[in-house]
């Protein structure tokens, strides 16, 4: 039987490599003058190993310690372009300051990857094809974009909402109220539902929840047949609610993700879960008194990310949440994760979610 991760492997070639091997493709990669980005070979004089000779599986990655997402933040983009992509088209993307300011980084190639991918679990629910809505951070924002080029990828019509997740950050800062603009964002959303009729809607936990108590009729009746969200989280109660009152005929898939980490991929079942498709990617939970220790399946920790891709290196990155480790789902055949909550430990970076 033909499961969605043989799809993603056929699509995507570079799913076919072991973690291992991968890491050693990515640390010649990243590190070598001919390929590397101006920002690691420049680290790498700093380093007390040599990443392309004594980092031979994906354990040594360990060698690298914590990532200070700051060394990001101050980074110029340009500089974070491996050299190996020269002449290629790329686009800057920034993540959505959650924490802080935004960093930024480039895509040569991870959004077509993140593209079949996540087609591939749409395809499984018989949902890929029609029209797309997408109430989403857009402009230098990476959802927004991948949802465009989703879209495409089977001729369908992307219909964007204008949305701006800094200021409602912004405003949650100053100790304003932002109903005013999550207002401005539902009114746009509900206008499109209702002239365009599209099949997906694409946003966030939090703005599902107060745009489906806002609307006149359930979404089934607006022609859409699933809510894909990710960015910000909502309770196992909201969830059930949403589920009863305002969902049905209409299936729900989320993702558990960020601008760095990528689409963790949520696989079905009792609890869903979440998997981060390897090699590119790893979303672990370790212990936050020793963060080089995976906990184990069933214990909560804190999620340690590392990316690999060709586009962008980081490894052992703190994320602000903490997650329950699974072990394998029959579609996604890897360790993931559940239950994510926002990691709350003495070393907890202070944070404004909003409604991103």
């Amino acid at each position: 039987m033909t499961t969605p991760w043989d799809l993603m492997r056929e699509r995507v070639p570079q799913l076919r490599y072991g973690r291992d091997e991968w890491t050693r493709r990515m640390m010649r990669w990243h590190f070598s003058s001919q390929t590397g980005s101006p920002f690691w070979l420049r680290r790498a004089a700093d380093l007390p190993f040599d990443p392309i000779r004594d980092v031979t599986s994906y354990q040594d990655l360990a060698l690298f310690g914590a990532f200070d997402v700051e060394w990001l933040r101050a980074a110029a983009a340009r500089d974070l372009l491996p050299r190996g992509f020269a002449g290629r088209p790329f686009r800057v993307v920034e993540t959505g300051g959650t924490t802080g300011a935004p960093c930024r980084v480039v895509d040569v190639t991870r959004a077509d990857h993140d593209v079949q991918q996540y087609r591939v679990m749409l395809e499984v629910r018989g949902l890929d094809g029609g029209d797309v809505l997408a109430m989403t951070p857009s402009g230098p924002h990476a959802y927004g974009y991948f949802v465009g080029k989703l879209a495409a990828s089977w001729a369908g019509a992307a219909y964007f909402v204008d949305f701006d997740p800094r200021w409602v950050k912004s405003l949650l800062r100053r100790g304003e109220d932002a109903e005013g603009y999550v207002a401005h964002l539902v009114e746009q959303t509900a206008a499109l539902l209702a002239a365009e009729r599209p099949s997906l809607l694409f946003t966030t936990s939090r703005l599902l929840l107060t745009l489906a108590t806002e609307l006149p009729k359930p979404l089934d009746e607006y022609g859409v047949r699933a809510v894909c969200t990710g960015g910000t989280s909502c309770s196992a109660e909201e969830a059930r609610y949403l589920r009863a009152e305002h969902l049905r005929g209409v299936q729900w898939i989320d993702t558990y993700g960020s601008t760095l980490m990528g689409h963790a991929l949520q696989a079905d079942g009792p609890v869903p879960s979440y998997h981060l498709p390897p090699p590119f990617g790893f979303a672990e939970p370790v212990d936050p008194a020793d963060p080089d220790r995976l906990v184990g399946i069933g214990g909560r920790g804190r999620v340690r990310v590392t990316a690999l891709l060709e586009d962008l290196f980081i490894p052992n990155l703190l994320e602000r949440d903490s997650a329950v480790r699974t072990g394998p789902h029959p579609w996604l055949p890897w360790d993931g994760l559940r239950d994510v909550l926002p990691y709350t430990g003495e070393d907890a970076q202070e944070s404004t979610e909003g409604v991103y």
